[in-house]
């Protein structure tokens, strides 16, 4: 092993090694103290590399929120294999196009998705349970001796592909670095104050960048106590905060709502709540009064980034809420940013552009993917797609995304998938996909679609979003489609989609 190690898995064994017998995670009726943690990430480590996984080999995760799917990320990590997370929402086609897409030699499922993958045409030649079934990860990583893990892995090695959607319909994995998520750790204990005394609650997905990397790996990192729970359930979230007494949560804005209009807000002792922390989109600002109304003492963070920077870029402080409410914050420690016109030149305070970024926490590209690579990194600087304003002191705000896609739930969907599902009705036409929106998912999928002239006459839309839920994970449905005469279109030909939203 090299003595100067900075990899993700080193992350814990450090925090081992400082407290091994504090509690390091709790999930079901399961507690693991940090040493019992780190011996069943080397047993699974070592399980892997029986399966045939070797140092390179990716190894993609298809499950909710557990125990096993931290230890399938870190066992990954500690023999250098590299980590595949894989939304459990999607099936069919989009699920295999990532299995394939990232060449895993292994994919480790909860049993009650396998029906799943045994449903696809092509599979992995290892396909393993994670839990609740014999033979499975955790079934390994709790039991029997704990193994010399051998492997030499460098902090420049892949630990994990973070597939993100972009303009085409098909997703990209974002190469993700150890010494990348090292970096993006330290900038988020920074930037949100993150201890050992926290007492975090984590019930967003570990699948997403924000839940796994910004918030789960730095807790372990300072030694803090996670609670994990298998999905974001409103109630159950109240209850634990109560009976837990968590001090940390992040929830996306799409779950604080629910969460802050629940009858049990009012009831529930949720005094200890100290840190509030929210992301992809801005909180509706009567949720965010209600929230620090009834928690006075209470911190709210406002975290904005993306998956290829591991995902944190800057923060908004809770001091910093009163003055700039609409705000995303200031860049975090290991982040620089500028923001730009078309012609790469920096826009003036109050102007709105591009935010391109440098950063150690940055992807090395996309995998298999050498001209999307090339088109987001260029003048020497990764190019967001995100489009700005920025003030004199270097707060941004974002206007709106240069790439056409929805953030839907904090979950970026592209239009264009979409729009490929729906052509293949036999009733449309024409059919634009945008983002309108909505109180709780902040984006909605929503469909403007022309129909041909011989289905025009007494024909329902919501066969449409029926057709659609065939095809595409369920949060990629639109929640509403409106039937036109034709879509808005420039001299040019060119689709005025911004039309349509006024529409909305």
């Amino acid at each position: 092993m090299d003595t100067r190690a900075n990899t993700v898995d080193a992350v814990l064994r450090r925090s081992a090694r400082r407290t091994p017998g504090r509690t390091a995670l709790l999930f079901a009726d399961r507690t693991w103290t940090y040493a019992e943690l780190d011996d069943a990430v080397s047993r699974t480590a070592g399980w892997l590399r029986t399966l045939g996984v070797v140092q390179g080999d990716r190894v993609a995760a298809y499950g909710r929120n557990s125990d096993a799917y931290l230890l399938s990320f870190l066992g990954a990590a500690r023999i250098g294999a590299v980590h595949v997370p894989i939304n459990y929402a999607l099936t069919g086609e989009e699920l295999a196009y990532l299995v394939e897409q990232s060449g895993s030699r292994v994919l480790v499922v909860d049993p009650a998705l396998a029906a799943n993958v045994e449903a696809l045409t092509q599979r992995p030649g290892q396909v393993v349970p994670m839990r609740d079934a014999p033979g499975s990860l955790l079934e390994a990583a709790r039991t029997g001796e704990v193994p010399e893990i051998d492997v030499t892995v460098d902090d420049g090695d892949l630990a994990q592909l973070l597939y993100t959607s972009g303009t085409t319909s098909k997703p990209k994995g974002a190469m993700m670095t150890h010494r990348g998520l090292v970096h993006e750790y330290v900038s988020g204990i920074h930037a949100l104050g993150m201890t050992e005394h926290d007492e975090p609650l984590h019930a967003m997905p570990l699948y997403h960048s924000a839940g796994m990397q910004l918030f789960m790996m730095p807790y372990l990192a300072v030694g803090a106590t996670n609670h994990l729970m298998e999905a974001p359930d409103v109630p159950e979230i109240l209850r634990r905060i109560e009976a837990d007494r968590i001090g940390a949560l992040f929830l996306a804005p799409t779950v604080w709502v629910p969460a802050v209009n629940h009858a049990d807000f009012a009831t529930r002792d949720l005094s200890s709540l100290r840190k509030a922390f929210y992301g992809a989109s801005i909180m509706p600002g009567p949720i965010l009064a209600r929230l620090r109304e009834q928690l006075p003492e209470l911190g709210v963070y406002n975290c904005f980034g993306q998956s290829e920077i591991g995902p944190l870029a800057t923060v908004l402080q809770p001091e910093e809420h009163d003055e700039r409410p609409d705000s995303c914050g200031r860049p975090v420690l290991f982040v620089e940013l500028r923001v730009i016109d078309d012609e790469g030149r920096d826009v003036a305070p109050g102007e709105a552009g591009e935010v391109v970024y440098r950063s150690p926490q940055l992807c090395e590209g996309y995998w298999d993917k050498p001209e999307e690579t090339a088109e987001a990194f260029r003048e020497g600087w990764f190019h967001s797609g995100d489009l700005v304003r920025i003030d004199e002191q270097g707060y941004i705000t974002v206007v709106d995304r240069i790439k056409d896609v929805i953030n839907t739930g904090g979950i970026l969907v592209a239009s264009r998938e979409v729009e490929d599902a729906l052509y293949t009705h036999e009733a449309v036409a024409e059919v634009a996909v945008i983002g309108t929106p909505d109180d709780r998912w902040i984006e909605a999928v929503t469909a403007f679609v022309v129909l041909r002239p011989e289905h025009a006459e007494g024909f329902d839309a919501d066969a449409l979003i029926e057709h659609a839920k065939a095809r595409l994970a369920k949060f990629k449905v639109p929640k509403a489609v409106h039937l036109i005469a034709e879509l808005p279109r420039n001299q040019s030909g060119k689709l005025l989609k911004r039309v349509l939203r006024d529409k909305v």
